[in-house]
């Protein structure tokens, strides 16, 4: 939740997006800003410190990185780049976050600040990173995308001891994600589990699952973004391009202004009285008629506008005398009857 509007806290995740392109890192502040979303989140990789020459790839996407040590080599950005990427968000209206993969990237973001923590769900049972995290004292947003409960239970029981916020994160790690495993079921589990706050962190690459977990509730909402679904990449098929970026984020506050609204129908249908007289229909002559007539049911119908007598008070009027002469189509006057 963003404590500062009280709405839906919407990240959008870039992850490895930039190719190891600063320039590229800087373009999405830029076009995340302009979508309206309310922070920005990277992924802070210090290859050395965070795996090994033999790690196997995910997707084999890359034909210019041999391995995924080198993949990840590729992704790092000195601190002074992280500082001049975190400044750049602040500029332009946005909370940045980055994810670190190691107790190095933690100290590194712990320098260049950030505004909440994301645990990306392959850390969850890094103790030693969540203790170090939670010395900052800031808000922890914690994925399950491979967690068993029992593991997310022991990772919000811990963070809780240190009295530090936590919100859990419905995720799957499925790149994308399938919509009958997207989980949605699982947020009032977890709300009622721990009690806490509940976010989606989303792989479908639609915007679908982000507008149905807003209409259940939730404070965060966090989807990958990339400039367009033909980029490079191993989220790209997850991903959200910029400009469906921009309709979740229009969505999402549409569906809040709906959701925090309640509407009483009588005070709605007073103030709906202008469009009642256009719309709806009153009692009206269909013929012409002389002085003293009596108002018999062919003499009548019902037609617009309607700001007349109501069709519902016929009753009322079969049977009178007209007081004076009509033409077809005047609006019938209880005033002329008697």
């Amino acid at each position: 939740m963003d404590a500062e509007n009280n709405k839906t806290l919407i990240i959008a995740e870039i992850g490895q997006a930039h190719d190891g392109s600063l320039g590229l890192a800087h373009s999405y502040i830029d076009a995340v800003a302009k979508t309206k979303a309310d922070a920005i989140k990277f992924q802070t990789h210090i290859a050395h410190a965070e795996t090994t020459i033999h790690e196997p790839w995910r997707v084999k996407f890359s034909k210019q990185d041999k391995t995924r040590y080198k993949y990840w080599e590729r992704m790092e950005f000195s601190k002074q780049q992280w500082r001049d990427l975190k400044m750049h968000a602040d500029d332009v209206g946005l909370k940045f976050m980055s994810s670190p993969f190691s107790l190095e990237a933690v100290e590194l973001l712990k320098e260049v600040g950030v505004y909440a923590w994301k645990i990306a769900s392959g850390e969850v049972n890094n103790n030693e990173m969540l203790d170090s995290i939670a010395e900052t004292g800031l808000d922890i947003y914690l994925s399950t995308g491979m967690s068993t409960l029992e593991e997310i239970d022991r990772a919000v029981e811990s963070i809780n001891k240190k009295g530090i916020p936590v919100t859990v994160l419905q995720c799957t790690s499925m790149y994308p994600t399938p919509p009958e495993k997207i989980g949605l079921n699982l947020l009032n589990i977890f709300r009622e589990r721990y009690r806490c706050g509940v976010g989606l962190s989303d792989h479908s690459g639609k915007i679908y699952p982000g507008l149905a977990a807003i209409s259940i509730g939730i404070n965060v909402l966090e989807v990958h973004a990339t400039f367009s679904k033909k980029m490079f990449g191993p989220d790209v098929s997850s991903s959200l391009s910029i400009d469906e970026l921009k309709e979740l984020v229009n969505g999402v506050r549409f569906i809040e202004n709906i959701l925090c609204n309640d509407v009483d129908k009588n005070f709605l249908a007073e103030e709906l009285q202008p469009m009642r007289k256009i719309f709806r229909k009153s009692i009206v002559f269909i013929k012409d008629l002389k002085i003293g007539s009596i108002i018999n049911r062919s003499d009548i119908g019902f037609k617009k506008p309607g700001s007349g007598v109501d069709p519902d008070h016929i009753g009322n009027v079969l049977g009178k005398t007209l007081k004076k002469a009509v033409k077809a189509d005047d609006l019938l006057s209880m005033d002329d009857l008697i």
